[in-house]
């Protein structure tokens, strides 16, 4: 049984261990078609970079608090998933984001005092271990192979993107575009009362029409304004999840 999760770790990540050529010398990574890390989690972190992909299946908003970061909804209930069965099987050919990818790895900066970041993992993923199959994570020489290279690569560009999602939002803040989120979904059938969707924050449209013309021009050059649009056009996809999650049988019920 896995461990309960520990304060302060990521979404998804039970315990954290850096990989090391002592320890896992003969370690290898097993190549797998389920993600049942991801099958419980009704919302997914994502880049700023995978917003044209991502909003083509997945509302995107951005979470509360003073740190807003965004988010994939995947479900519109706490628990359920509908784009993942229970085992982690994926339902249809969405976008995955990066941060179900990167899975069960993660750079963490092991001291406070020092910036370089160390290749970790979650073990109680059951992805890594001295298995007869999967793919070698160190070579003979304690060199590490190429395939942990280029996970390390993923997740480098993982962090640098997170910087720049960050840079994205932290602009939104500056400029006060955010507000509290609220979307009613009525059924297909049109009967009974809308369900309505809070606890995420999204752009305030009237105040980015209200916005000086030079601070336009800047965020459109930049690329920003297509970012926002792209979030602000995904929204629409919330009905999309509603429908999935009744279809289900997971669906909220109507207020």
């Amino acid at each position: 049984m896995a461990s309960a999760p520990k304060s302060g770790l990521p979404m998804c990540y039970n315990d954290l261990m850096p990989l090391n050529s002592q320890e896992h010398a003969k370690w290898t990574a097993r190549q797998v078609d389920k993600a049942p890390w991801i099958a419980s989690q009704h919302v997914v972190p994502l880049t700023v970079e995978e917003f044209p992909m991502a909003q083509r299946d997945f509302p995107i908003v951005f979470s509360t608090g003073d740190n807003p970061v965004p988010l994939a909804v995947m479900g519109l209930n706490e628990g359920t998933n509908t784009f993942f069965e229970k085992d982690g099987t994926l339902i249809g050919m969405p976008y995955i984001p990066a941060y179900i990818r990167r899975y069960p790895f993660l750079l963490v900066k092991m001291r406070q005092d020092d910036e370089n970041l160390s290749l970790c993992f979650d073990p109680t993923s059951g992805l890594l271990g001295a298995f007869d199959d999967g793919s070698a994570l160190f070579n003979d020489d304690a060199t590490p192979t190429a395939h942990t290279q280029e996970l390390l690569n993923f997740c480098q560009k993982f962090e640098e993107a997170g910087l720049r999602t960050k840079a994205f939002v932290d602009e939104l803040n500056a400029l006060e575009l955010l507000m509290e989120g609220e979307v009613a979904i009525n059924r297909a059938d049109g009967t009974g009362q809308p369900f309505i969707y809070r606890g995420f924050k999204m752009v305030d449209e009237n105040k980015l029409r209200e916005l000086r013309g030079d601070q336009l021009r800047k965020m459109n050059e930049s690329g920003m304004l297509g970012l926002i649009y792209a979030h602000l056009m995904s929204l629409d996809l919330l009905r999309v999840v509603f429908a999935r999650a009744t279809d289900q049988g997971t669906g909220p019920a109507l207020a």
